[in-house]
């Protein structure tokens, strides 16, 4: 990266208005969350819905003055994906080793939140949310050694999911915070980030599932994404029950970024 650049990059990082503005995206992540646990629990209960995060956000486009939240949420979520590609390409004080692991998180951050931007932008503009993770697997199944490709997606999601899970089990969220240790953050944040990533991680890994299903099955038409993921889990035995308990789980998730959004370390 070019001195020009990195200064940019630098100043950008300094700016209390950018910093601001991508705290929204943690709020804006907090809604999405707490409707697609809103939506799941109807699904659990014999209702209808797309339980994900274009379903989220369309939910939240009809709402009294949705559209104005939908591009608050938007440009939330463009502002924190720019914040972690920023992160990505600075350098730090830090070994090469842990340089490169950190790096590797702000890009995959920042790929999240992209495209939760993008689908905001999407539903905003009244162009839908795109084909989502079903229309992605019958893309890569059409390329050379797709069957390979989308089951190393399908392994790359699992391991997000038990990493999400071991990070809620052992509160590790704690150190994403400021004054975590000092009395800042209470227990009820806490226990929102435990219940909430544990639930989110168990949702990422059967979404890992249904991609190593498609491969095996080499199936484009597998259903696969967060919706796919828990109906497949309110399908099986005592499905609802369990659908119902993810749901409080998202739910947890949703109110646990709201308090990120005061608290990260940005």
């Amino acid at each position: 990266m070019s001195t020009d650049a990195g200064g940019m990059a630098r100043r950008a990082r300094s700016s209390d208005t950018f910093e601001r503005v991508a705290r929204i995206g943690f709020a804006a992540s907090g809604v999405v969350h707490l409707l697609i646990a809103w939506i799941a629990a109807q699904v659990a209960l014999g209702s209808s819905g797309e339980a994900d995060e274009k379903g989220a956000l369309e939910q939240l486009g009809s709402a009294t003055g949705g559209s104005v939240l939908l591009w608050v949420c938007a440009v939330g979520f463009a502002a924190l994906a720019l914040w972690h590609v920023v992160a990505a390409v600075l350098r730090r004080g830090q070994s090469g080793r842990d340089q490169l692991v950190e790096r590797g998180k702000a890009a995959g951050k920042a790929a999240v939140y992209g495209a939760l931007a993008v689908t905001a932008f999407r539903v905003v503009g009244g162009s839908g949310g795109g084909d989502g993770a079903s229309g992605v697997t019958g893309t890569l199944l059409s390329a050379p050694a797709g069957r390979v490709l989308v089951g190393l997606v399908g392994l790359g999601v699992i391991g997000v999911g038990g990493y999400h899970v071991v990070k809620g089990v052992t509160q590790t969220f704690l150190e994403d915070l400021r004054g975590a240790g000092g009395g800042q953050v209470g227990r009820a944040v806490r226990v929102l980030g435990t219940v909430g990533y544990a639930a989110k991680g168990v949702a990422l890994a059967v979404v890992g599932v249904l991609f190593v299903v498609a491969a095996v099955q080499a199936n484009p038409d597998q259903p696969t994404g967060l919706d796919a993921a828990l109906k497949t889990l309110r399908d099986q035995p005592l499905g609802s029950a369990l659908l119902l308990l993810v749901a409080l789980g998202l739910a947890a998730y949703g109110l646990y970024s709201f308090a990120r959004a005061r608290y990260a370390k940005m």
